[in-house]
């Protein structure tokens, strides 16, 4: 029997009943042409989940709103819908923001599992925790997105736990740095130390910044204004780059510090794509789209055959790097040198 330990790590507050119009951010129906009329209990193992054609309510959890988690839960009902037309299911599902605080995602996962969900999905590290307490219980499948690293988090070995990682290649992303300019001589490391994401491809950036005689700089944050606060501490001290990796806080507040960078000269390398969309610079990651669909596709396994046939975890391949166009063009920056390094998709900067 796989054992739970996340207690240990988590010390949650008592749950209180939230209603789902207060939790919830959306919801929606994926439905087949010939839907059934209800949906399971989700409160059963899942060796007793229901069968294709029969009824499934599943709950979302984003562990904040920002770019990248709205893509992922986009991404995972979208590809709900396409499994409903598919497997001719009725696919309930909604949509729940934890807005970064344990308190309010432990609510919510009470929540839903007292209403009985047939599968909880929750985005992000700190979400899935709390979602595999909520749980431990009921064994309610739980199989969460974009966890970076499930094994320092505690989240395997866990036998109604799976999920995808978008784990990240800090030494390819440093690599481009110094490909695009090789004169870099200091680095601003830019990140949130409430952000468990974070620590481990820190500790390989100055691993590797150490090894190349790259002096660096760290700024840290765990608000927007904290975020914007370092950003300029580190214009300030005068780096030749800075690198965040897939850290929830700071990606919330990237729009507010895309400009000041660009305007210093300062290429932001970040760890996902959604970065770059909101005004970094560059990156090489997982597509979230893709890493939502796949999600999206174990919760329909887990439903269906249940969870005894399913890994601890699947990483997401990456090898997708995205520059943003704009911000290169701010920064007088040469990009082209990225095209013998990956797929190259460009993009400009959007508010989404």
């Amino acid at each position: 029997m796989k054992k739970l330990n996340l207690k240990k790590l988590l010390s949650l507050t008592a749950a209180v009943a939230l209603t789902l119009s207060l939790a919830a951010c959306s919801g929606g129906t994926a439905s087949s042409p010939s839907p059934s009329a209800s949906a399971p209990a989700g409160s059963a193992p899942a060796e007793n989940t229901p069968a294709a054609g029969e009824g499934y309510k599943v709950a979302v959890v984003k562990q904040l709103d920002h770019a990248s988690m709205d893509e992922i839960a986009n991404a995972i009902t979208g590809r709900l819908d396409e499994i409903a037309a598919e497997k001719g299911a009725e696919i309930t599902y909604q949509v729940f923001s934890g807005q970064n605080d344990q308190s309010t995602l432990t609510q919510i996962g009470s929540q839903i599992v007292a209403d009985g969900y047939s599968a909880i999905v929750p985005i992000g590290t700190l979400a899935a925790q709390v979602m595999v307490v909520a749980a431990e219980d009921s064994k309610t499948p739980v199989i969460f997105a974009a966890v970076s690293d499930p094994a320092y988090n505690d989240l395997t070995g866990i036998d109604y736990l799976t999920g995808t990682s978008d784990a990240l290649n800090t030494e390819f992303i440093l690599d481009m740095m110094l490909a695009q300019n090789p004169d870099t001589a200091k680095v601003g490391l830019l990140y949130s130390k409430s952000e468990t994401n974070s620590a481990t491809p820190i500790a390989e950036a100055k691993t590797y910044l150490d090894g190349k005689g790259i002096a660096y700089v760290e700024a840290t944050a765990n608000t927007n204004d904290e975020v914007i606060a370092a950003a300029s501490s580190l214009i300030a001290d005068g780096v030749d780059a800075v690198f965040t990796p897939t850290d929830n806080v700071v990606m919330a507040a990237e729009l507010a510090i895309y400009e000041d960078l660009a305007a210093a000269g300062i290429p932001h390398y970040t760890g996902a794509d959604s970065f770059v969309r909101n005004g970094a610079f560059a990156t090489c990651g997982v597509n979230y789209t893709g890493l939502g669909a796949q999600t999206a596709d174990l919760v329909e396994q887990a439903l269906s055959a249940g969870m005894d046939g399913l890994e601890d975890f699947y990483k997401v391949s990456g090898g997708i790097i995205t520059v943003n166009t704009e911000t290169a063009a701010a920064l007088g920056a040469d990009y082209s040198v990225f095209a013998d390094m990956g797929d190259l998709v460009e993009v400009t900067t959007t508010a989404e």
